[in-house]
């Protein structure tokens, strides 16, 4: 079994994400809702309000799982010709799941590499002036 923890000990980017564990400490904290980050970690102490992931995942994501349920759904419609209440009934369930799963492994990704990498609001260096 291969150990999830890197050298600084804190978990791995994949499993941390997927499973939602402190970028710190590596405990299960980092949602306090299906998509909704608590405000700190229970173990450590950490502050997950400094870190900003804003709204990118979202739309990103929405667009994506959008054009790959169309196409999922053009190829059901034109191989097969269901009912319209299939669609609605199949293809519904499918796009809520989607994005919402892939929009909370998107967040935590996010805000664990924003972590590792110390990433801060930007500014402009206007190097030496004198």
């Amino acid at each position: 079994m291969t150990d999830t923890n890197n050298a600084k000990g804190q978990p791995d980017l994949v499993p941390a994400a997927l499973f939602g564990l402190c970028p710190n400490c590596g405990h299960k904290t980092l949602f306090s809702s299906i998509t909704a980050f608590a405000d700190n970690c229970r173990a450590c102490g950490l502050d997950y309000d400094k870190y900003n992931v804003g709204d990118g995942p979202a739309a990103f994501l929405t667009l994506i799982v959008g054009g790959i349920i169309l196409a999922l759904a053009l190829v059901v419609e034109l191989n097969y010709y269901p009912p319209m209440w299939v669609h609605a009934v199949l293809w519904m369930p499918l796009t809520i799941a989607a994005v919402v799963g892939s929009l909370r492994v998107s967040k935590a990704i996010l805000l664990i590499l924003e972590h590792r990498n110390q990433a801060r609001e930007g500014s402009i260096d206007h190097g030496d002036e004198k």
